[in-house]
């Protein structure tokens, strides 16, 4: 499975999904695949981090804290949020972040 960068986005919602792993971990595989992402790791937002992917087969997803309210720690596990156009598109991205960040 590959990973791209999302040229057009389609609406996206949170449906109760969460990945657990390290800011890093989503910064190290954005990197990989040349996928930019939002880093406003400073406590002052909702979000710190902001990443939106999609997979070869075309499932648009994005992966980000909510309400942190502090800067993150890059190597500690926080609890991310995954959002998509509904629960089965979050569900296939939380299987498709876990095999690619061998969790």
């Amino acid at each position: 499975m590959k990973l791209k960068e999302v040229t057009r986005f389609a609406p996206s919602s949170w449906h109760g999904t969460f990945i657990n792993t390290t800011p890093q971990s989503l910064i190290d595989l954005a990197e990989k695949w040349n996928v930019p992402y939002e880093d406003n790791n400073d406590g002052s937002g909702k979000t710190n981090f902001d990443f939106e992917f999609q997979t070869s087969d075309g499932v648009q997803f994005t992966v980000y804290d909510w309400k942190e309210y502090e800067e993150l720690e890059l190597g500690r596990k926080y609890r991310f949020h995954i959002g998509g156009e509904n629960i089965n598109r979050t569900v296939e991205a939380r299987n498709v972040l876990t095999k690619l960040l061998n969790l």
